[in-house]
């Protein structure tokens, strides 16, 4: 058996653990919670290792995790409803005026560069990780809280109908690049292929998630809407990850997924999807 094929049976192994990982964890509210919580602990671990390792630049990476977990874990709470605004925010703001504040007596080399990367942590990993408490969990009119388990679960699934349509359509049709500085492998015939995918799949979800007594909060074409948002964005946080390694020159963000890579190779299109799903089902509200 060569190495390729290796490499492709783990890498089918890996993907229908993490598969089976993500749906259960839906299945569940406090499931769900605790394993988001450690996604976000494990990835932005994973990403300030990475900014560490860059010349001239130190970010705190205890002390960024814990605040990251910590503000995924009280927007969860906040959500709801086992926590008042001010536990949300106010010891999360104090964590990050101290990560401003330790730079005075540390004598780094570039302060400016370890405060940048080290909101962009915050930015770019525990903010869009805790939009999916936002997702999940709706107030009724009464008071109580319902949990969702199918839209965000349709996120990530709307991912991965999206990543295996494109690599499907981009072997079979793919001729022209659709961000070659970026990612060579992309092509416009695989991302739109993708995002016709995509379009199926969410019609047919919005089709049986009306039907009968059924009746969701989105209808058919909210559900497709929902659908070319997240492929869309989904991409552009593809592309939005591998611009980072690209800077840093490497290939793969880390390798605690055998045959994926890192955290962050595994969840860099959910990044830019989920907060782009939080405020396209504001809007539909809206009207």
């Amino acid at each position: 058996m060569s190495d390729k094929q290796k490499n492709l049976i783990i890498r089918a192994i890996t993907g229908v653990f993490y598969v089976a990982i993500m749906v259960c964890g839906f299945l569940d509210p406090q499931a769900m919670i605790l394993l988001f919580a450690l996604i976000t602990g494990m990835t932005i671990w994973e990403f300030t290792g990475l900014i560490n390792a860059k010349h001239g630049v130190t970010t705190n990476q205890f002390i960024s995790t814990i605040a990251g977990v910590y503000f995924f874990l009280a927007v969860a709470g906040w959500r709801i409803g086992l926590v008042n605004n001010f536990i949300v925010f106010v010891p999360y703001l104090l964590t990050i005026i101290y990560l401003f504040i330790s730079e005075l007596y540390f004598k780094n080399q570039d302060a400016i560069n370890d405060w940048a990367y080290t909101m962009l942590s915050q930015m770019y990993i525990a903010l869009p990780f805790a939009m999916i408490n936002i997702v999940a969990f709706e107030t009724n009119e009464d008071g109580s809280v319902h949990f969702d388990t199918l839209l965000p679960l349709s996120i990530f699934v709307f991912l991965w109908i999206n990543d295996t349509g494109a690599y499907c359509s981009g072997s079979l049709f793919g001729k022209h690049k659709l961000f070659p500085r970026i990612s060579p492998a992309k092509s416009w015939e695989g991302s739109i292929g993708g995002g016709i995918f995509v379009l199926i799949a969410a019609g047919i979800l919005g089709y049986y998630a009306n039907f009968g007594e059924l009746q969701h909060s989105l209808n058919i074409l909210e559900w497709m809407g929902l659908g070319l948002i997240v492929v869309f964005f989904g991409t552009w946080g593809d592309l939005v990850e591998s611009l980072f390694k690209r800077t840093l020159g490497i290939k793969d963000s880390g390798n605690i997924l055998p045959g994926h890579g890192g955290m962050l190779d595994r969840f860099d299109s959910s990044l830019m999807a989920i907060p782009a799903a939080v405020v396209y089902l504001y809007t539909l509200q809206l009207f």
